[in-house]
């Protein structure tokens, strides 16, 4: 028996039957449609997902309370908690609340260990106290000492809070492009004490003293071998 065929659904928007041609059409327009319905939800949700990932990292990253120009670490304390691992005492200099110190912690290259603060001054300049020193007691590099001040030359000498130290002042560099405008750079005991920056020399001086002052008095340099032989 043949199989019935089913009869053409009238279109009412036709009246008659569709055509093939006019089916063809029609399907082709769906399925246009369709895959443009599909593209627009897919960038809809890539969006929501986009948000929803940088909301995630958002919340995850650490953030602190106030603005970089008001935070300051506390010397005092860190350098109480350095000083086991550096096997001495630390420079902690009383600078008072107006200086803001950004950074002090103890670092290590070329053989060298440093104990590095970083300030902002109350002129919104840049200062910096390193205390620098090697494992066996012999003396710092002077490569390393010249690249924390920039290598460049001394210009004389003088004393202060009883440490005799060698100047750099060169105020001729721009403060935008260098770290150091004036430096000094003594010894205290096996150590080497920088204090440079980009504040005027008088400030930088002051902060020198203080440096001094949380020191206290030097311990005895280490013997070389050569004097321990000879004992």
């Amino acid at each position: 028996m043949a199989k019935k065929q089913k009869a053409p659904v009238v279109v009412a928007e036709l009246g008659r039957p569709e055509t093939a041609y006019e089916t063809r059409v029609r399907k082709a327009e769906n399925s246009r449609l369709y895959k443009q319905r599909k593209t627009v939800n897919n960038l809809v949700f890539s969006l929501l997902v986009t948000l929803g990932l940088v909301l995630v990292i958002y919340l995850a990253v650490p953030r602190g309370t106030g603005s970089f120009e008001d935070r300051a670490v506390n010397v005092s304390q860190l350098a109480e908690e350095a000083a086991p691992s550096a096997g001495r005492t630390l420079a902690a200099p009383d600078t008072g609340d107006t200086w803001k110190a950004k950074q002090a912690n103890l670092r290590n290259a070329q053989g060298i260990t440093s104990w590095q603060i970083n300030y902002t001054t109350p002129d919104n300049a840049y200062a910096a106290v390193a205390q620098a020193f090697t494992a066996d007691g012999t003396p710092v590099s002077e490569t390393w000492i010249a690249q924390q001040l920039e290598r460049q030359a001394p210009t004389g000498t003088e004393q202060l809070g009883g440490i005799d130290w060698i100047v750099y002042e060169h105020p001729d560099r721009s403060p935008e492009d260098t770290n150091m405008l004036f430096g000094l750079q003594g010894t205290w005991g096996d150590d080497t004490i920088l204090v440079y920056g980009t504040d005027t020399p008088a400030t930088l001086r002051v902060l020198a003293t203080q440096v001094a002052e949380s020191l206290g008095e030097p311990p005895a340099p280490t013997p070389s071998d050569a004097e321990e032989a000879a004992a």
